[in-house]
């Protein structure tokens, strides 16, 4: 799968609510600060590689790799930086649902159960613990897991089987703009994106365009504090 296309899904995907309604009970507040703060952490790197590129130019929406064989020192510094920081999320993610089960919203807030949600989605290196993390998604109490996220990782699992995806979350580029991966059944992709909750795929590819061009802009690379310009 195209890395552009991924890393946009990533960032379309991470956009949901991130503040926490007066009327939740979090029974881990402090769990729901950490994965907050790896979430933080998470979407910094993916800006800061997407920026990088676009100071390169390397930003091709072709369907190859953006990342390409003569790539900068600094393009590939930051892919690495994605990789080991996936890495490092992946592992402690393993140990809260470990300990804990999956880290829904009562146990963790909405924005919380997001931000493990999206670390799953990254850890594209242990397909076991992805299609794990789906199965507890799919089996949590009404209203402990967004429907979305379920789709999103749902069509991650799909894609890496070398299946057709249900809900065209999952992005490659091709003739300058982005499509999605091949889908099941795709006459009634808009029916299948409404029940999870979700807009209209023509709507969700011109956002992807739009967030794809907002952060491959050479200014959009995080300040040394890891803040966004």
């Amino acid at each position: 799968m195209g890395l552009i296309g991924l890393l946009v899904a990533s960032l379309l995907g991470a956009a949901g609510p991130t503040t926490l309604p007066a009327a939740v009970q979090v029974k881990l507040p402090a769990l729901r600060q950490e994965l907050l703060e790896m979430e933080k952490k998470d979407q910094a790197a993916r800006i800061a590689m997407l920026a990088e590129m676009g100071t390169q130019g390397q930003t091709p929406l072709d369907g190859k790799s953006a990342v390409k064989p003569a790539a900068s020192n600094a393009v590939l510094a930051a892919t690495r930086a994605v990789e080991d920081l996936d890495r490092k999320h992946r592992m402690r993610l393993r140990e809260i649902i470990g300990r804990h089960g999956w880290p829904g919203k009562s146990l963790v807030g909405t924005d919380g159960a997001q931000a493990a949600w999206l670390l799953v989605q990254h850890s594209d290196q242990d397909r076991d613990f992805q299609k794990q993390c789906l199965s507890l998604m799919t089996a949590s109490p009404k209203g402990e897991v967004d429907a979305s996220n379920i789709a999103y990782l749902t069509d991650r699992v799909l894609l890496a089987e070398g299946k057709k995806q249900r809900y065209g979350t999952q992005l490659q580029g091709e003739g300058g703009t982005f499509k999605p991966r091949p889908i099941e059944d795709p006459a009634n992709v808009d029916k299948r994106r409404a029940e999870m909750g979700m807009e209209p795929l023509a709507e969700y590819l011109r956002t992807a365009q739009e967030v794809y061009q907002k952060f491959t802009r050479p200014e959009a690379k995080p300040k040394p504090d890891g803040t966004k310009p």
